[in-house]
């Protein structure tokens, strides 16, 4: 017999390594009880995997159990072990305490009259109840079976659930990349629990253009027309934007490249590349692997129908993100040509990269932090009615030239004021504001602290940290130190404290975006 189990052990192993294992808990007092049932169920196998058991001997270690495994599909459990009720106490703290309403509860009693079996099935959410007499190996063979049917089946739901939660979440909000990698992973998610819970799944696609922010995006830079992964789940998770032919095996990357080639679907042993057609890109695919069964007519039916859904969505998107970049770029245009700046400067695109930098740190919301980074090139459109020459003046400026600058808080809030558009509305309170002060000491209406709309605070803050840093007619670039210096100096006067404070303890975050957008030197 050792002989046999040692066989019985290896072939397991195999199984295991390659589709993986249901995992049984059996709680009882008496050992015979766990030999026995391991040695009647030695030889099962549902959908291509094996049992895993799990023992524990009285209540308290069956629920330590619990809290160690997550993925227990079935408990076998005595109702009478330390206490005639400890095993009823088990089930009330998996079903309670835990919230786990995905393992499959079957209590086996040698005293069925200590229990009875409809109060049990009905106020202790127990899936079967069999008396130990009763439950001989076929019997005991055909109830796990329907156990782990139902908590496949379970699984399956919850993994579709959790996909559609995904999908959701993104839609809310499609236009950050981070929104669109999250997408993605939810419709992966969806196929992967369609095709029978595969764990390990991309979505690849060429090079694309996403709306870049100030946080790093791995699709950004990439190489145009050479596949990389865009999002994954499982063995995947991580290798967003990496090389394809880096993430998978060659003999992987070869199907991907059949798929890709001759545009079709191209099923394997235990995974299927799905090649999604496209209008505007160059095609992407859907790649699983660890797939639980062979793949059927109908699923491939399913493959097929929901590749070209999918891609039909991600373009969708993706013209959705370059109408918003079109947007972005004719307002930051429009605010240069407004506000008479240097053709080489490039201040407006840091200020946009820097508040949403700011916003997000501070918990704006993603549609506000958006409509900021919109909004904020617009915060100087009245300089266009101020004298050029007065704007470029190196010299002490007189009173009256004073005035007319500080005029174009008025003006620029009078050119935008009328819009309905929420971006436009914004970036006439910024024109306004934005030279107001926490200590009501500014212009052009000496409203203070809380008064000035959050928007204005941040666009103050970062417009007096720009204009610092760089060259300017009047002034040279100040080192980053001497700008932190005056900062905290003015915290609590000039700007809002509790802004200071996250741009200097983030400065070298709001630094990277000033060496990624230097202003370019004037051209003769």
């Amino acid at each position: 017999m050792d002989d046999d189990l040692f066989f019985a052990d290896d072939d397991d192993d195999i199984v295991e390594e390659e589709l993986g294992r249901w995992k049984i808990l059996i709680v009882d007092d008496e050992p015979e009880v766990h030999v026995v049932t391991k040695l009647a169920l030695s030889d099962f196998e549902l959908n291509g995997k094996s049992l895993e058991f799990v023992s524990a001997y009285n209540g308290d270690e069956a629920k330590e159990m619990f809290r160690t495994h997550k993925d227990i599909a079935v408990v076998l459990l005595d109702v009478v072990m330390e206490t005639d009720d400890a095993g009823l106490k088990v089930a009330e703290y998996v079903r309670n305490d835990l919230d786990n309403h995905f393992t499959r509860i079957i209590l086996r009693t040698g005293q069925p009259g200590q229990a009875p079996e409809r109060d049990v099935i009905v106020n202790y959410d127990i899936n079967d109840y069999k008396s130990k007499t009763e439950l001989t190996a076929q019997k005991l063979f055909t109830v796990i079976i329907a156990a782990l049917r139902s908590y496949r089946d379970i699984i399956v739901i919850e993994e579709n659930r959790a996909g559609l939660e995904k999908i959701i979440d993104a839609s809310v909000d499609l236009f950050s990349s981070s929104s669109l990698e999250k997408f993605m992973q939810g419709i992966i998610q969806q196929l992967s629990s369609i095709l029978g819970c595969s764990k390990d799944a991309a979505y690849i696609t060429t090079a694309v253009a996403v709306t870049p922010d100030a946080s790093p995006n791995p699709m950004i830079g990439k190489k145009a027309g050479e596949l990389y992964v865009f999002a994954g789940n499982g063995e995947y998770a991580d290798k967003e934007g990496v090389p394809l032919k880096n993430a998978v095996t060659s003999e992987e990357y070869a199907l991907c490249l059949e798929a890709m080639t001759k545009k079709e679907i191209v099923y394997a042993e235990d995974h299927v590349v799905a090649y999604c057609n496209s209008q505007s890109q160059q095609g992407s695919l859907l790649y699983l692997s660890g797939l639980p069964r062979r793949i059927g007519e109908s699923d491939k039916h399913l493959v097929r129908r929901f590749s070209n859904s999918v891609q039909l969505a991600f373009d969708n998107v993706l013209k959705t993100i370059e109408i918003e970049e079109t947007q972005r770029e004719i307002i930051e245009r429009l605010g240069k040509a407004l506000e008479h700046d240097d053709p080489g400067s490039r201040h407006l695109l840091r200020l946009a990269h820097m508040a949403h930098l700011m916003g997000r740190g501070i918990g704006l919301s993603e549609s506000a932090n958006r409509t900021l980074k919109l909004a904020i090139p617009l915060h100087d459109v009245g300089n266009s009615k101020v004298p050029r020459a007065i704007l470029r003046k190196t010299e002490p400026l007189t009173e009256e030239e004073i005035f007319a600058i500080r005029q174009h808080a008025e003006f620029g809030y009078q050119i935008l004021k009328d819009s309905s558009r929420p971006t436009v509305q914004l970036a006439a309170t910024l024109a306004k504001q934005h030279h107001e002060r926490w200590d009501g000491e500014g212009y052009p209406d000496k409203i203070a602290g809380a008064d000035i709309l959050l928007e204005s605070r941040i666009a103050t803050l970062l417009d007096a940290f720009d204009a610092l840093l760089n060259v300017r007619p009047y002034k040279d670039a100040w080192p980053v130190d001497a700008v932190m210096e005056i900062l905290e100096q003015e915290k609590g006067k000039h700007f809002d404290p509790k802004l200071v404070d996250y741009l200097l303890a983030n400065v070298d975050k709001f630094m990277a975006i000033q060496d990624a957008y230097p202003d370019e030197p004037e051209t003769d």
